[in-house]
């Protein structure tokens, strides 16, 4: 059988509890599993889904960051992540490095298959119902009627639907980083639907602020917890994906796009082959082509990466095979000395290193090197995207691609400031 050693993740401070017990271990100590939540009361916010509604920044800049730098000066983090040091690397992409030799400590091995991108929820392992209530920012839910957002300090848990909530993940990469958890009680398995991805999208669109991303790693891409679950954070220079060029394939559809509106680029250039959706007559008509895609990658058995762009105006969609050919023993032992695990926010090109030594000596030639082993080869990419188009109802007119040469704007200097602001084979298994 071929495994593959590595190491978790820690997200909450309730993740190294022994696992073996389908029971909540949360009982008596505000867990939020069924035993507390439903007797607790949680901050809320709601957010208004009208088109009409204004957007500002309060949600991000006075609610989420104020609540985020509470829990740490509580010292609900395992480290401080404004401490580790950030460098955007000379070249033209313009990779960012991130110093965080915190996040790889205190390891806790478990088994997590990586051959399979569905797989059901199993309630033994560690799950967000496991986490206390301290490590809850709010509840983020849909105001319906309202026609503008609005925050509670305290608010009951609806008795007759599980909430949204947004944790703190107590291993965080950047200033900001939070769990974004749809329907915590209901306990879904690490699978992407058009609901949960649209809550992804409102979220974004609420924060109002192109520097807060939202992403999400599937099974077999460096998901490492199977409860559905995005991660965001703050980090105030643009993604070298962002930066990228794309090619618009222009669809069947007047002026070259979807009949919902929907515009579909992939990208040039990049080391890892990808396709971008934009725009949309509304932001559900992008999360339902969008979720779409991600089905069809599921039931394919795909691996795959999202990032939330541009205050959810634009997603990026990545099929991965990098943690097939590690466990086919098809990445260099240099790649894997470094224990870069390439989810979403590496292939966006903010990686993550945990050794001093690659981080001082990375370049953009050793991050390319890192990033190209996650693509597909262009062959089965077109494969890929060919399954896609036909489960989201996209025709190409394959004799007519135009480049799309806008290109968002380069940020100079090489160090970040922290944010201050108040398909696979059978038989791969991973060993986390």
């Amino acid at each position: 059988m071929l495994t593959i050693k590595r190491v978790p993740t820690v997200v909450s401070n309730y993740q190294e509890e022994k696992e073996g017990s389908a029971e909540p271990i949360g009982c008596g100590r505000n867990c939020l599993g069924k035993c507390c939540l439903h007797v607790s009361k949680l901050p809320l916010y709601g957010f208004s889904s009208s088109p009409n509604s204004p957007k500002s920044d309060v949600f991000l800049s006075q609610i989420l960051l104020a609540q985020w730098e509470e829990r740490m000066e509580r010292g609900l983090f395992r480290y401080d992540v404004t401490a580790c040091e950030t460098k955007v690397i000379p070249g033209p992409q313009g990779f960012i490095a991130q110093l965080n030799e915190g996040r790889h400590l205190k390891k806790r091995p478990t088994e997590f298959r990586v051959d399979r991108v569905l797989q059901p929820f199993d309630p033994a392992k560690f799950n967000f119902t496991k986490v206390g209530q301290e490590e809850v920012l709010f509840q983020f839910e849909n105001g319906d009627a309202v026609d503008n957002s609005y925050f509670l300090e305290r608010a009951s848990v609806e008795p007759t639907k599980a909430p949204n909530v947004v944790a703190i993940n107590v291993s965080p990469i950047e200033y900001g980083h939070v769990l974004l958890i749809p329907r915590v009680l209901d306990c879904y398995p690490q699978q992407i639907d058009q609901e949960s991805l649209l809550l992804a999208l409102y979220m974004a669109a609420e924060a109002s602020n192109p520097y807060f991303r939202l992403g999400y790693n599937s099974l077999g891409a460096f998901a490492t917890i199977n409860h559905l679950h995005f991660q965001a954070y703050y980090l105030n220079v643009q993604f070298p994906v962002e930066k990228a060029t794309t090619e618009m394939i222009t669809l069947a559809g007047q002026s070259g796009v979807s009949e919902n509106g929907v515009k579909v680029s992939k990208l040039v250039n990049y080391p890892v082959r990808g396709l971008v959706f934009t725009e949309g007559k509304s932001i559900n008509d992008l999360a339902e082509v969008v979720a779409n895609a991600c089905i069809c990658l599921q039931e394919n058995n795909i691996p795959f990466n999202v990032l939330i762009s541009d205050c959810g105006r634009r997603v990026y969609l990545f099929p991965q095979c990098y943690a097939e050919k590690q466990a086919l023993g098809e990445v260099s032992q240099e790649l894997l000395d470094t224990q870069v695990n390439p989810a979403v926010w590496e292939i966006s090109g903010h990686i993550v290193l945990k050794r001093r030594t690659d981080y001082e000596e990375a370049s953009e030639a050793s991050a390319w090197r890192l990033l190209a082993e996650v693509s597909l080869s262009e062959e089965r990419f077109e494969e890929v995207k060919a399954y896609i188009f036909d489960a989201t109802g996209l025709v190409e007119m394959k004799d007519e691609v135009k480049k799309d040469e806008e290109k968002e704007e380069q940020f100079d200097g090489n160090v970040v400031e922290p944010m201050v602001t108040p398909c696979f084979q059978e038989g791969c298994l991973v060993l986390q």
